[in-house]
């Protein structure tokens, strides 16, 4: 039975895409040293990435772009992403272990929402790793693009720095439009 794990990055920040990744692991290509991604350095992740990616059955790695999450919100995001990111596997999956405790409702296959499951299993701990360098290299690159935010940095998390960056220059189109800190300013904007 394929088993597919499913985790995402980048529910929290205020800029930039969400990534969520699904993986089947070989049971036959162990891969030493998986765990829950933000329990590890960004340089073991780093060394991580490149193994899952050659050692793995399959993979799939789906980005929610700002304007989608706005949209959708980032819960309903998330759900979609997750959904897409397990119907990408080929081979196909039979079962998807889902980080949390609730699966989205049109998962192509039977799907098991487990909390902490990005410690707990190695699929979803490398689903969990694909996601976060996948979104942190994007944020780096965005950081050339957009400059002054501050994005390299804190990967558009909401840090002082961040809200500082953006009160200064105001967003740009990798800010999410519907998340407080920005919205406010925008509503600001309009009043004057």
């Amino acid at each position: 039975m394929l088993v597919a794990g499913v985790d995402e990055a980048g529910r929290g920040p205020l800029a930039g895409p969400l990534a969520v990744a699904a993986v089947i692991l070989d049971p036959a290509r162990p891969i030493v040293g998986l765990n829950d991604s933000k329990k590890l350095s960004e340089a073991k992740r780093e060394a991580l990435y490149p193994q899952i990616i050659e050692r793995a059955l399959t993979y799939c790695i789906v980005l929610i772009e700002p304007e989608e999450i706005d949209r959708l919100n980032i819960f309903q995001a998330t759900m979609a992403g997750m959904s897409r990111a397990v119907a990408g596997l080929t081979p196909a999956a039979h079962e998807a272990l889902i980080d949390g405790n609730k699966l989205p409702k049109d998962l192509p296959c039977r799907g098991r929402a487990i909390v902490g499951g990005d410690a707990l299993e190695p699929a979803i701990s490398a689903a969990s790793i694909l996601a976060k360098v996948s979104r942190d290299r994007l944020m780096m690159a965005l950081d050339a693009v957009h400059p002054g935010y501050g994005f390299a940095i804190h990967k558009g998390y909401p840090t002082p720095a961040h809200l500082s960056a953006l009160q200064q220059l105001g967003p740009c189109v990798q800010h999410r439009r519907s998340f407080a800190p920005v919205r406010v300013l925008l509503d600001q904007a309009r009043l004057f």
